[in-house]
């Protein structure tokens, strides 16, 4: 078990270096050289999420309808002490693919690259936590192996799209200065600029990084992240909170990887959000079900 002092290292570093120019802490762990892996070389925030390519915030009436829910669930009303911890929270740790954005960004990234079919449906896999995470995101990025450029290009062509409400919800949430976390099985060069458009430190987001050789070829990802591996997300959960020693946790997210987050030490609470994807064996052991984020603005 790491100390106390390499765990709060452990979420320090979270921030990309790139951007310790745009007043953020530079990570105090330097990169392995062994690898001499290559981060995405990212431009300066107001150049690389200039207007022409913002981000896209998608209308609501994108999302999967609600009846598919109907009489199905019994947690989509919260109970008072559902609503006491949500209301209660020092912080709030959000998945980002199909949660934070409206599409699953590795999903996305393969079909760019013409592997989206076969990818997706080791996403399935992953998402039901039918197969450990760490074996299905070993073999759908084996299924097309992205080159540093293929990924800078995809980033310029296909922005991420953010889901309905998550902006307003993020907004009352810091003005009531509860921190907000994103803890993704995702990749931080995609996870970056989302992090950025909603206002969300860089420091504060725990996902896996891509990794490229000296000519920008792709030979893998940093096993060494929480989030690489089944229950990272927990791992990262705890992370967190051990070290800001919250008094009260939130997670929310659409996935099995989510629901681990719940449990001693983590999050003590699990809402699942389900306006884009429902996977119904989660949303069954969820302590709130939610399918828009109005209802949490609301609720707060």
């Amino acid at each position: 078990m790491p100390s106390s002092n390499s765990m709060a290292g452990l979420v320090s570093a979270r921030a990309n270096p790139i951007y310790s120019s745009h007043n953020l802490r530079r990570s105090p762990l330097p990169r392995p050289m062994a690898s001499r892996a290559l981060e995405i070389p990212y431009k300066h925030p107001a150049i690389a999420l200039r207007p022409s390519k913002s981000l896209s915030f998608v209308a609501a009436s994108l999302q999967p309808s609600k009846t598919i829910s109907a009489g199905q669930f019994s947690n989509t009303l919260p109970t008072e002490e559902v609503l006491n911890i949500w209301r209660s929270a020092g912080a709030v740790c959000f998945d980002v693919d199909s949660t934070v954005c409206l599409d699953e960004g590795i999903d996305e990234l393969a079909d760019f690259c013409g592997a989206g079919k076969a990818v997706a449906e080791w996403t399935t896999k992953a998402m039901s936590g039918s197969v450990p995470f760490e074996e299905a995101l070993a073999a759908r990025l084996s299924l097309f192996n992205p080159s540093l450029s293929q990924v800078q290009d995809f980033l310029d062509k296909r922005p991420p799209r953010i889901s309905p409400g998550i902006a307003g919800l993020i907004k009352k949430l810091m003005a009531k200065n509860i921190d907000v976390y994103l803890v993704s099985g995702g990749f931080r060069q995609m996870i970056n600029p989302v992090a950025l458009q909603l206002g969300i430190p860089l420091e504060n987001i725990f996902a896996n990084q891509l990794l490229f050789g000296s000519s920008g070829e792709f030979i893998g990802f940093d096993a060494k992240e929480p989030t690489s591996r089944s229950g990272g997300k927990a791992t990262a959960v705890q992370q967190i909170r051990k070290v800001h020693n919250y008094k009260a946790l939130v997670m929310i997210g659409d996935g099995a990887t989510d629901l681990e987050a719940r449990k001693p030490g983590g999050a003590d609470l699990f809402i699942c959000y389900a306006g884009v994807q429902l996977r119904e064996a989660v949303a069954a052991k969820a302590d709130w079900l939610i399918f828009d984020f109005e209802e949490l603005i609301t609720s707060l």
